[in-house]
């Protein structure tokens, strides 16, 4: 079965950096574009970051550009997550989003996420 799990969560200072990592088993990683999301108590998870299924292309959110960057190694079923600059905002749980788009329906799968804490 599909699993998804987050790694590399912790605190951290502002302006420090953390690198998480998503390891996807039981399905075909390379078919798959990968996302990571972010939630806080009471608010909607967002997209932070994309990658395609080639990791030709990225796509990121206003607030993470330039600060943030989205990687994948097809070889190791694995997407990462570099942070930079981290900023108190940043503090959330983060999700990775495995996706596929077939012409009957939207193939997708979600980690259980990992804490990221930005504070001095």
């Amino acid at each position: 079965q599909v699993q998804l799990v987050e790694s590399g969560g912790g605190l951290v200072q502002p302006g420090g950096s953390l690198r998480l990592s998503c390891e996807a088993s039981g399905l075909t990683f390379g078919r798959f574009a990968m996302r990571w999301h972010r939630q806080t108590p009471g608010k909607e998870r967002e997209l932070v970051a994309g990658i395609t299924n080639d990791g030709a292309v990225t796509t990121y959110a206003d607030s993470v550009k330039g600060r943030f960057t989205i990687s994948r190694d097809n070889a190791k079923n694995t997407v990462y997550l570099q942070m930079n600059s981290l900023k108190p905002e940043d503090t959330a749980v983060y999700y990775c989003n495995a996706f596929r788009r077939l012409p009957q329906f939207d193939d997708f799968y979600w980690g259980r996420g990992t804490q990221v804490t930005v504070s001095s």
